[in-house]
């Protein structure tokens, strides 16, 4: 589950009150909370935020502002933004039209795919193009860049060497977002910054 951060306090609070005053640990990823009842709870660190080694200063890193790089891609369109804690102070969307499947058989569906493919190739080469315009500048500034959409997409975005930089920020989540519009890349600041718990 995500948990926006100014509500990971009372969350560990109410998973205390159901299984008992729970025991942490460090872990790579963040926080292992394990509860007297065998109950355990994972607190990832979200992107960008600094570890620690207890409840409040995880609640304080994740909750602190940071600036993040945004990055959500599918086969037609692109969105990227620079994120300053909640708000998104940077971002341009551009979308491109590439062929739908065909149903047609034979030579047409051949042709229609390359054509799919080319249009496919050309968005995203653009998409690369609004990456270096927009997140390269501000690489030195980023915590981290957190990504979206179609992970090949993202990939193939990520692959131009001169993204390289980007590419090093790059949060381990991918964001499962529709296709990138403006109020998709707003909705994405948040879902950047959660916190991803996970209880078993």
């Amino acid at each position: 589950m995500e948990v926006d951060p100014g509500r990971v306090a009372r969350w560990v609070e109410g998973f205390a009150d159901r299984h008992g005053p729970p025991t942490t640990t460090v872990q790579e990823y963040g926080l292992l909370l394990a509860a007297p009842d065998g109950a355990t709870a994972e607190l990832h660190t979200p992107p960008g935020a600094a570890a620690a080694a207890d409840v409040p200063g995880f609640v304080a890193a994740a909750g602190a502002p940071r600036r993040l790089g945004l990055l959500l891609a599918r086969k037609g369109a692109v969105a990227v933004g620079v994120a300053e804690g909640t708000d998104l102070v940077v971002s341009k969307v551009d979308t491109r039209y590439v062929q739908g499947r065909t149903a047609a058989g034979g030579w047409s569906q051949q042709r229609f795919a390359r054509r799919r493919d080319n249009q496919a190739k050309a968005a995203l080469g653009d998409a690369a193009e609004l990456a270096v315009r927009l997140l390269l500048p501000e690489v030195s500034s980023l915590a981290s860049v957190v990504c979206g959409g179609d992970r090949r997409a993202v990939e193939t975005v990520l692959a131009d060497r001169r993204l390289a930089p980007v590419a090093a920020l790059r949060a381990g989540r991918l964001l499962d977002v529709p296709e990138p519009r403006h109020a998709v890349l707003v909705a994405a600041v948040s879902a950047a910054r959660a916190v991803h718990i996970l209880v078993r």
